[in-house]
């Protein structure tokens, strides 16, 4: 049977891109050091007998290697995530992106495994060409801004897997995420939606930083381990780049009155600037829209979910988790519920 090995599989997306794995019948090999992932997050099939969980770094030579030739195809999704996380570990954002991929790229290289890479749709930076195009310019704010330490590495990273396959013929994809939600997915590190919808669940206002005018596009997490899975499968997806994201555009402000119309909740909106929220100077993207055509017309597949609907599962999962740590609220800072 073929056999897959996730970095970061017991993070956000990587736990559900595993279980869709195993119920398709194959072995999962998950390699994750969990400072952002898990096991809470793969608890519902941890004891699975074709699950195979090492909790180490990309970066432990030995144990990627040796998961590395097992597997047929590799998802690396393992990186640094979150603007929280960008901003205020830029060293450790840079050296985990670059580090880690250059890492699972070596490691795939010596039998030539395919590899599909996590790239975000930060790179395309401040682009103001939205809907975005894979083959467009990405346009970056200066150095001094830790902000876009993130989407540089990821370019890195991207620049690297192209050149494994030019140079080395080791088959890469690369994957633009946007915005994906679902179960799972912490507010611990910015996210937008779960941090909406523990605040607005624990009766406190939600948040909105800088104007709420900046539009994204969110993505159901199914729909998102739909692409990686046909795109994994695909010949004609080897050595391309692809936007995996939902073109459904929507303002911060409006998505926090849909999460407040979502729960009932009866609060407000409070608007905090991004020099308060973040760090002097900081720049934000004003829209983030995906082109979604090169991926839809080679996997035939389009986003199933629509926004509204993936937050209402997205509800129903915070609410069902917080009666399972028997908490009266979500709590934040110390002792804080696992999805806030």
């Amino acid at each position: 049977m073929p056999a897959f090995l996730i970095t970061g599989g017991a993070g956000f997306i990587g736990s559900h891109l595993a279980e869709a794995l195993l119920g398709l019948g194959h072995r999962v090999l998950i390699l994750d050091d969990l400072s952002t992932g898990s096991v809470h997050n793969i608890a519902g099939f941890r004891r699975h007998p074709r699950l195979e969980f090492v909790p180490e770094s990309v970066l432990a030579t030995r144990a990627l290697a040796e998961m590395a030739d097992a597997a047929d195809i590799i998802f690396h999704l393992a990186a640094s995530v979150g603007v929280l996380n960008i901003v205020h570990s830029p060293v450790a954002t840079i050296e985990n992106n670059v580090a880690g991929t250059e890492a699972v790229l070596r490691a795939a290289s010596h039998k030539k495994k395919k590899v599909i890479l996590a790239s975000t749709s930060e790179v395309y930076g401040k682009s103001n060409h939205a809907p975005f195009r894979e083959d467009g310019d990405l346009v970056f704010g200066a150095t001094t801004k830790a902000r876009w330490s993130y989407a540089a590495s990821k370019v890195i990273d991207e620049f690297l897997a192209l050149a494994y396959w030019r140079e080395r013929k080791v088959p890469t994809v690369i994957v633009r995420l946007f915005n994906t939600i679902g179960p799972r997915q912490t507010g611990r590190y910015g996210m937008v939606v779960p941090r909406f919808l523990c605040q607005a669940l624990s009766g406190r206002n939600l948040t909105v930083y800088g104007t709420g005018r900046q539009t994204r596009c969110f993505t159901y997490v199914s729909d998102v381990v739909e692409w990686l899975l046909r795109l994994a499968g695909s010949d004609q997806a080897v050595g391309e780049i692809f936007n995996l994201g939902n073109p459904e555009e929507v303002t911060i402000e409006d998505l926090a009155r849909r999460v407040i119309a979502i729960t009932g909740a009866a609060v407000g909106i409070d608007y905090v600037p991004y020099d308060q929220a973040y760090e002097t100077g900081f720049e934000d993207m004003e829209r983030r829209v995906p082109d979604i055509s090169k991926v839809a017309s080679l996997t035939g597949y389009r986003p199933q979910v629509p926004l509204d609907e993936a937050l209402r599962r997205t509800r129903d999962w915070l609410v069902a988790e917080r009666i399972a740590e028997g908490t009266e609220e979500f709590r934040y800072g110390q002792g804080q519920s696992r999805a806030c």
